[in-house]
């Protein structure tokens, strides 16, 4: 059951300097993006990464688009092909695309195109730590965040580690748009709690809209 943080008002509010949370704007697409991200698991299978240091990360994600975000020993990047299938990653629905879109005009960003969308799958107890999204070159482009299935805390601080941190409880169908001087927020996601939900189950999906390189780059 949601705790008393999930039972506030919810509104469309401002997080930051060009950060958004809109409450409930993809809901009506909600099972749509569920069977489609079902899809593209079919083909770009959802896996545990690799940090840099060897640790692995609690969340299974796969991407779809012209690029995905990959990491392991190497580094963190993006990949135009899936390490794991040897093949290029799922094309970027074109109603996902036209969604981030819109959510991002809304949140006063025209003219998004994303590249790439990660897909994240939280279980239980599965959590995100604070980071920046700062793999992409660019930094012009806002993040568009998505939220399916059990309710999660999203973690949003600032441009510094050490910065305070908000807690924004999503539910289903919530969106979170961060860029302009917020592009560089320090953000994650709490441990998952133990919830369910009618089309997910006990799961957690997020899907990250990014724009890799530069507009006017192919």
């Amino acid at each position: 059951m949601m705790d008393d943080l999930f039972k506030t008002i919810r509104q469309t509010e401002t997080l930051g300097p060009g950060a958004a949370f809109l409450p409930g704007r993809a809901l009506d697409q909600e099972r749509s993006l569920i069977e489609t991200i079902e899809t593209i698991a079919a083909f770009s299978p959802l896996r545990r990464l690799q940090t840099p240091g060897g640790r692995q990360f609690s969340v299974r994600m796969t991407n779809c688009g012209e690029l995905g975000w990959h990491s392991d020993r190497s580094g963190y990047r993006y990949e135009s092909v899936d390490p794991l299938t040897g093949k290029d990653w799922p094309d970027l629905p074109q109603e996902w695309a036209r969604l981030a879109r819109d959510l991002a005009q809304e949140a006063g960003f025209d003219g998004f195109t994303p590249q790439a969308c990660l897909i994240n799958c939280y279980e239980p107890g599965a959590r995100m730590g604070l980071h920046q999204d700062r793999d992409e070159e660019a930094l012009e482009s806002p993040i568009v965040s998505i939220s399916l299935g059990v309710p999660a805390l999203f973690l949003f601080g600032g441009v510094a580690r050490t910065d305070a941190v908000r807690k924004i409880p999503l539910l289903s169908g919530d969106v979170v748009v961060w860029g302009g001087r917020s592009r560089l927020f320090y953000h994650g996601i709490a441990p998952l709690k133990p919830d369910m939900h009618p089309l997910t189950g006990a799961l957690r999906w997020n899907l990250t809209f990014r724009r890799v390189r530069a507009q006017d780059s192919p």
